[in-house]
């Protein structure tokens, strides 16, 4: 008898099947009704035949719990919810997935491993970026220039270039920055934070390249070198400035008079015969300069240091040009000659 009814009813006859637009407009007694109506159905079809194997009622209701399960995270953008609490160190998260991540931070834990090179990421997301490291894809295409990126927080780095958007404010003095690390870095200069120490001297700085950098004063290590004369220089900056002794290039020009240099700091002490301006003052005597480097020669009148020694007869000078010219009593050398009698 119950095989006729199995024939004319089956459960896509009965079931209802909300879509998640319709799932969110429910309130919780109509979701609550609907599970205790389709579990009814469920067990009266089965009273007549109905095979559980055609068609699953759990999995339907687990569906409905998804369904739920997606509600109550949306509605804990609202309601700052954060159930998951961090047993390490008390941080909480509203979502199960952020919590998971974030327990790899004291665990150690990292699932994910590149099957190329082995490097193993606690984050899924962070495998994918690294994949591109391999394969070279960038898909992430600036629409104004055609530059291609291999991760999107690159791109949006990039696209304020066109913009100009400085979204990241300085709460000191209001100064504002295109990337977030360039506002971290330039408020050290308000804290006075170092975080980044030498393990050889102790000497501590606000940025890890001046870090590096740094180190090479230990390791002599030279990674820039002239393509021209070989020359080898510890930074980069200092490789650059070099090259223009090849090139005669002068990029920096003074917008008053016209005079080009190839150095940024010549131009701006050039600037000070305009303007006057003598910021380097001795805080023995107040006596000011347009230069460090004078300010430098003129503390030691007070100091009486005196850093360029003669090796021939060990006589010592407060100014390297002192020395130069000492040496010509050892050498004999004569260099300014008169045009009109010689």
């Amino acid at each position: 008898m119950y095989g006729i009814f199995q024939n004319a009813v089956t459960y896509d006859d009965v079931h209802v099947n909300f879509t998640w637009e319709e799932w969110i407009l429910l309130d919780p007694s109509q979701k609550n009704l609907y599970k205790d109506v389709m579990l009814e159905t469920y067990r009266n079809l089965s009273i007549i035949g109905y095979s559980s194997e055609d068609h699953n009622i759990e999995e339907h209701c687990q569906n409905s719990r998804r369904h739920e399960c997606h509600l109550q995270m949306h509605e804990r953008k609202h309601t700052a919810e954060k159930p998951y609490e961090c047993n390490h160190c008390g941080k909480a998260f509203a979502y199960h997935s952020h919590f998971q991540m974030h327990e790899r931070t004291h665990t150690g834990e990292k699932p994910y491993e590149c099957n190329q090179c082995g490097k193993a990421f606690a984050q899924y997301s962070h495998l994918q970026k690294h994949k591109r490291t391999h394969t070279g894809e960038k898909p992430y295409e600036c629409n104004q220039c055609g530059k291609a990126f291999a991760q999107h927080s690159h791109l949006q780095k990039h696209a304020r270039t066109h913009t100009g958007d400085k979204p990241y404010e300085c709460n000191h003095c209001g100064k504002a920055y295109a990337h977030h690390n360039t506002l971290q870095i330039h408020e050290r200069t308000h804290t006075g934070k170092k975080p980044y120490e030498c393990n050889q001297c102790g000497k501590a700085f606000t940025q890890h390249s001046h870090l590096q950098m740094h180190k090479r004063t230990h390791t002599g290590e030279k990674p820039h070198e002239c393509n021209q004369c070989g020359k080898a220089f510890a930074q980069h900056s200092h490789l650059q400035r070099h090259e223009r002794t090849h090139t005669g290039e002068k990029p920096y020009e003074c917008n008053q008079c016209g005079k080009a240099y190839a150095q940024h700091s010549h131009l701006q002490m050039h600037k000070r015969t305009h303007t006057g301006e003598k910021p380097y003052e001795c805080i023995q005597c107040g006596k000011v300069y347009a230069h460090h480097s004078s300010l430098q020669v003129h503390e030691r009148t007070h100091t009486g240091e005196k850093p360029y020694e003669c090796y021939h007869c060990g006589k010592a000078f407060t100014q390297h040009s002192h020395l130069q010219k000492h040496k010509r009593t050892h050498t004999g050398e004569k260099p300014y000659e008169c045009k009109q009698c010689c």
